[in-house]
């Protein structure tokens, strides 16, 4: 049940801000307001979803159809702060949000009929019942809101691996092989299937997760991230 005069004072006396500039935003924004959802550094990999540096960083690997980032990540820029925020500043709803935009720009593009469902790299249960949520699955759920393709959660993390920040790329792929595994397996097969997380460097987490989705028998499996580039 909603009270419109509490929220009402709760938004006066803490107004909600852009989550980048810390202006006011207007009720019809959410998280960032058109300022700064203006100056996202968008990649725009989705029209050319098949040939650009993602699809070959991971040529070879796994089996890649359409390879997108929603934005170009850079140490101290925009994209930065983001995920800074979503991650470790108790923040899903930036998630959420931005799954929304880069939706409605999948959607602005036909998109939507490419996939039967949208999974979500998981986080180990350990780790996201200390964050409190999944991040990667804050944004599928967004993309879900404007695409109309359902969120399923088929795969599940079954070792805890430490961090991969210093990490060479071959030693990322090993840490990762055996991570992952499968949910409801007779579910899987015939998908097509959009694999996202919320940001891609080497791609060996969604290079193994990719290939145990296509392993279960799963047709496509496309891959999305918020943000790629050098972390």
């Amino acid at each position: 049940m909603r009270f419109p005069i509490f929220e009402d004072f709760l938004a006066l006396v803490f107004p909600k801000t852009c989550c980048l500039c810390k202006r006011s935003l207007f009720d019809f924004e959410n998280q960032l307001c058109k300022i700064c959802i203006a100056n996202l550094p968008v990649t725009n990999y989705h029209l050319r979803p098949q040939n650009n540096e993602l699809v070959t960083k991971i040529m070879g690997l796994t089996q890649p159809n359409l390879v997108m980032s929603f934005l170009r990540f850079t140490k101290k820029g925009i994209s930065q702060s983001l995920l800074h925020q979503l991650k470790y500043k108790n923040k899903p709803e930036i998630g959420v949000e931005l799954g929304r935009i880069y939706g409605s720009i999948l959607l602005a593009n036909n998109f939507q009929e490419n996939w039967d469902q949208i999974t979500p790299v998981p986080l180990h249960p350990l780790k996201q019942k200390r964050r409190g949520y999944n991040q990667s699955e804050q944004f599928a759920n967004g993309l879900s809101e404007s695409l109309n393709v359902p969120v399923i959660p088929s795969l599940e993390r079954v070792q805890f691996t430490e961090t991969q920040t210093k990490k060479s790329r071959i030693e990322r792929i090993e840490n990762v092989a055996q991570v992952f595994g499968i949910k409801e397996k007779s579910l899987l097969k015939g998908k097509r299937i959009l694999l996202v997380d919320d940001v891609m460097t080497t791609g060996a987490t969604l290079v193994s997760c990719a290939n145990m989705l296509y392993d279960h028998q799963a047709t496509i499996v496309d891959l999305a991230v918020i943000a790629a580039g050098k972390v």
